[in-house]
This record gives C-alpha cells, structure tokens and sequence, in this order.
C-alpha cells in the first residue's frame, strides 16, 4: 500500500491531485492528466456549486477518516452528493480516473459570493481547517482501496457481487465448460476435492462455477436480456485434458475446488473469474436522459430496500456506466375522483422512492446497488437519471 503524499501544495485543486501523486509516488501508474482535462477541471473549479446547491448542515471542513468514502463526503456538503464533481472541479474524463483522497487530508469548503468549491488544504501548517472542522470517530472496517484511497462507496457492500454476478448470453452459456464428473462417484464436490470438466477453456486457469441460471426479462418487452447464474464457487485447473493410450476416449481436464458458496456438481458451468477492480469509480449522473426498469432482486427476495443488489434492463449498449447514479420511482396507483358530477378513474403521478449506484455492467443488464429506499424495491419499477 503507497502511503499518501507527505506534502501538497497550499489548497492545491483537487484536478492536480493526480499529478502530485505520480510525483510522490514513484512505481504507481497513474493515468496522466492532459492539459485540456486539467484545463476544464481548472475552469469547473473556479465556478463551483451555487450556494442553494449546498446541504443545510453542510461543515467548513472535513478531515478524510478510514472508513470513509466519496459518496459520504460528498453527502455532507451537497443536497445531491451526485453532483460532486462540480463542487471538486472534475470533468467527465476525470471521473473515469477519479482523484485520489486519502485519510487525514483536510477538505475545506470554500465560498466565494454565491457560489462554492471544495479544496485540499495543505500539510506544511498553512490553511489549517476552520475549528468546526467534521472528524469522525474510529471505525473498524475499512473502505480503502489497495493504494490507500478511499473508495467510492461501502465496499463491502458490492465486493462479492464484483465476482459472484455473473450474466451470460446464450452464446456464453452454450459454450461454457461444464463439470461431467465427480472423483470417486461423488454426488457433490467440495472445497479441495476434484471435478473433471469438459469444454474450451481458452488457456484460463482459474474459473467461477455456477449453475440454474435463469433468464432475466425485460419487464416491458418480456425479452430475454441475458441469463444470470447462480455462483457456487471457484476451481483452478490442475491437469489438461488428453485422450486415453489404449481406448481412444477422450479425457476431461482435472480442477480443484478452491472454494465453495455451495457444493459443486455434474452439470456446472464454469466461467473464467473476473479481475477484481475496486477502482473508486465516482458516483455521477448519466450524462444524457435515461429510463428503464428493475429487472429482478438479486438472490431469493420479491423485494428489496437500501444495501441489496438489484438487476435493471439497461447495460453497455445503452450508455451506462459503472459508477451512474439512477432515482427510483414508485408508479401511481389508479384512484377514483368523486369529486365531480361523476366518478372519474385517474392515475396518480409516479412518486420518486431512492436512488441506486450501478456498479457492474454488462452489455444489456447492469447490477446497481440500492442507496437508499422510502419503499420496497420490486420488479418492474421504474428508473432515470437523478
């Protein structure tokens, strides 16, 4: 883990920070920052949120603690903490390689007319944080990253989605290696036993198995969106498939369960196991007008509230992105107006319930975590852009 930078220029904008970075820490790569973007940061910067933009409660300072992450900075400051990129002086470019915060870093919000910005104050003693600075008490469970950044939102919150969530296409699934037997006749296989497994394996050696996959509909077209897989755990390749001397039968590849969520089995599907990437992709909003719907709940739940995982029928192809922020809606109910000379049906507007941060995305279906819910979340119901 790098530790984080020992000096920093005077209230140096949060759009140099990268640069800095790669100056104090020689060895990690990061992603350069060209003019242009560092120009439009800059320029973002200088103008900031307007004053109404900001939370009522919103603190003059904020010291980073373990623990924290983006979305709960930026909740302190803003009413809409998807908008924080304005309030830090980020353009789009840069939310694809977002700044890197460390604790103990001091965030000092900083109001000029009607508009304000958030700096970094600097660690040579001048631009010491306000006395009403906000610090946060000790927490036990980390939310950094490997290289010692904070994370975007709670990672233990969608860590075993990043690799248990798989959706597949027909394709895909067709065409997956599949486990055709057990060591020993075995009904189901366990972490450290044997299965042997048939099927291209495209020089992979370590593969997630999963099974019962079920088709994930579109709620208004009932089309078939892709097909999400069951996880029941990881193996690696140990020995490669062959063809026996003396009978000419062919010989399946040998695996070992490396581990389990539940036993293993004829039947199972493999699929190579995803790199994790705890990338601290920045909550923003879609950048153009999007709508769609939840697919499912995640799991065995008709419905779901604020932490679960949901499913929605918009992926690659339609502009998402990890890290997109998406309002949930309740749709009106139908009500009966008596009001009138005659009883009149009518249909009550659609109601916005939560909010929910997509953080795995595949081609026509995307995973979003539920950041927060005033009702059950269930299939069907409706999103947009915040």
């Amino acid at each position: 883990m790098h530790s984080r930078p020992s000096r920093l220029t005077r209230l140096a904008p949060l759009a140099m920070l990268p640069a800095l970075l790669c100056s104090a820490a020689p060895g990690w790569a990061v992603p350069p920052v060209t003019a242009q973007q560092r120009a439009t940061a800059q320029q973002v910067a200088q103008g900031g949120v307007p004053l109404s933009a900001l939370a009522d409660n919103a603190p003059a300072s904020h010291t980073v603690q373990r623990g924290d992450t983006l979305w709960h900075i930026a909740s302190l400051f803003l009413k809409t903490p998807w908008r924080w990129p304005e309030l830090w002086g980020m353009n789009l470019q840069e939310i694809r390689n977002p700044h890197l915060i460390y604790p103990g870093q001091v965030l000092v919000l900083i109001k000029d007319g009607d508009r304000a910005r958030l700096q970094l104050a600097g660690a040579d003693g001048q631009g010491q944080a306000p006395t009403n600075t906000v610090k946060l008490s000790p927490r036990v469970r980390s939310q950094l990253l490997p290289n010692g950044a904070i994370a975007s939102i709670p990672l233990q919150l969608i860590g075993p989605f990043l690799n248990e969530a798989v959706v597949l296409s027909d394709d895909e699934l067709a065409n997956a290696p599949r486990v055709v037997a057990t060591q020993e006749g075995r009904v189901m296989i366990s972490r450290g036993e044997t299965a042997y497994v048939r099927g291209d394996l495209g020089g992979v050696r370590s593969f997630t198995l999963f099974r019962q996959t079920k088709p994930l509909r579109d709620p208004g077209t009932g089309e078939v969106l892709g097909h999400e897989a069951a996880y029941v755990g990881t193996a690696d390749h140990v020995r490669a498939e062959g063809t026996a001397p003396a009978s000419g039968l062919p010989v399946p590849a040998s695996f070992v369960m490396t581990s389990t969520r539940q036993e293993a089995g004829v039947g199972d599907r493999l699929a190579p196991v995803p790199a994790r990437d705890f990338s601290a992709y920045a909550p923003h909003a879609p950048a153009a007008a999007m709508d769609g719907q939840v697919v499912s709940i995640y799991g065995e739940a008709l419905t779901a509230g604020q932490n679960q995982i949901v499913a929605i029928n918009r992926g690659n192809r339609d502009g998402v992105e990890r890290g997109h922020v998406l309002a949930l809606w309740r749709a009106g109910a139908e009500a009966l107006d008596k009001t009138g000379a005659k009883a009149q049906r009518i249909q009550l507007p659609d109601e916005r319930t939560g909010l929910l941060f997509v953080f795995r995305v595949f081609d026509r279906v995307s995973y979003a975590l539920i950041l927060n819910a005033l009702d059950p979340v269930k299939a069907g119901d409706r999103f947009s852009q915040p």
